[in-house]
């Protein structure tokens, strides 16, 4: 399944580029992000790889992200996997002469079991929403420095 994001943040590229790549920022922005723990390779760069650990109610999620590509200030792009599923993430920055960047990002998701199979059969759009959700919540993070740590329920 493949889709694109896409969202205007009201800063320049390199400030975006700045909070976005800091893992310190992630618990602001990413959802149920507990922590990240570096595997191997060198920090950001290519073939570098992290785990990521997040937490929802009482399950916890492991993803693991391998960098692809590291172009900055244009491009940033790297594979999450876990037991389950794929996603293929290619990340474009784009800034105009207002000093707004403009943030697309490509999606592949690959299941690789059953259960998530059909889940990108009948319920699609989840993966998108969720993409979407966290752009939105960088968005809010960047621009008015809104953290999620601060969020009521």
């Amino acid at each position: 399944m493949n889709f694109i994001a896409e969202i205007e943040i009201d800063l320049p590229r390199a400030e975006v580029l700045h909070k976005l790549i800091n893992t310190d920022n992630y618990q602001h922005w990413q959802e149920g992000f507990r922590s990240a723990e570096h595997i191997s390779g060198d920090i950001g760069q290519f073939g570098a790889k992290m785990k990521l650990i997040y937490k929802f109610g009482s399950k916890q999620k492991i993803w693991i992200e391998t960098i692809t590509k590291r172009d900055l200030p244009f491009q940033l792009h790297a594979n999450y996997s876990n037991n389950g599923l794929i996603n293929f993430q290619r990340n474009y920055f784009n800034e105009n002469s207002e000093g707004v960047t403009k943030w697309i990002s490509k999606n592949e998701f690959i299941p690789t079991n059953f259960k998530m199979r059909l889940i990108i059969i009948f319920m699609p759009g989840v993966f998108k929403k969720q993409i979407l959700k966290q752009m939105k919540n960088f968005k809010k993070f960047a621009e008015e420095n809104q953290s999620l740590l601060n969020a009521t329920n």
